[in-house]
């Protein structure tokens, strides 16, 4: 009876342990990241990282680190995802694209960067100052928003995170994606303990 009682204890703390090794863990941090200007992105595909671009959009970047301390982008869906272009988030309000948040919309900070694979751009409706919450990610070369879009941040890791996104089916004009993957969390990198 003893030696019945002794494995059930034992099984009892090596049940949490080895569920406890089973956990992923988060990707480092690239090294020599500016961890106050930079964004840390867990998705439900894995982490992504971006640098903000607070050399040429530092209204938009603090805008960002605002939201992301505030929690506005927690469980936010990729709502807009088109294979070969790129991928849109940060609608916090009504989770679809429509929404902002609660704070005014951002003076356009264009720049001459341009849009290549893992460049981050502030998403805006037909007027250049309307940039708001929402940001997308490059899957690939857009040339066609050069100097029309605010250039926000460079993804520094994590692009096969990016890569993974479940995206809207092939000919979708709006990108609309169905039951579409999400930014579980936002964070700036340097609150992370």
């Amino acid at each position: 009876m003893i030696r019945i009682v002794a494995l059930a204890a034992a099984l009892m703390f090596a049940v949490p342990a080895v569920a406890q090794a089973q956990a992923p863990a988060a990707a480092p941090l690239p090294a020599g990241l500016d961890k106050a200007n930079a964004i840390v992105i867990d998705t439900t595909k894995g982490r992504i990282v971006i640098k903000l671009r607070t050399d040429i959009a530092p209204q938009h970047a603090e805008r960002i680190k605002l939201l992301a301390r505030e929690g506005y982008y927690n469980n936010v869906p990729f709502h807009r995802v088109m294979d070969g272009f790129m991928a849109q988030t940060g609608d916090g309000k009504n989770f679809n694209g429509t929404g902002g948040s609660k704070y005014p919309n951002l003076k356009a900070e264009f720049s001459q960067v341009p849009y290549k694979r893992g460049v981050v751009g502030m998403a805006r409706a037909g007027d250049p100052d309307s940039a708001n919450s929402q940001f997308f990610i490059m899957f690939a070369d857009g040339s066609s928003l050069n100097g029309k879009y605010t250039v926000v941040g460079d993804v520094v890791a994590g692009m096969d995170v990016v890569d993974k996104l479940k995206k809207a089916p092939p000919g979708s004009a709006s990108g609309a994606v169905t039951d579409p993957d999400k930014m579980v969390k936002v964070q700036v990198a340097s609150d992370i303990k």
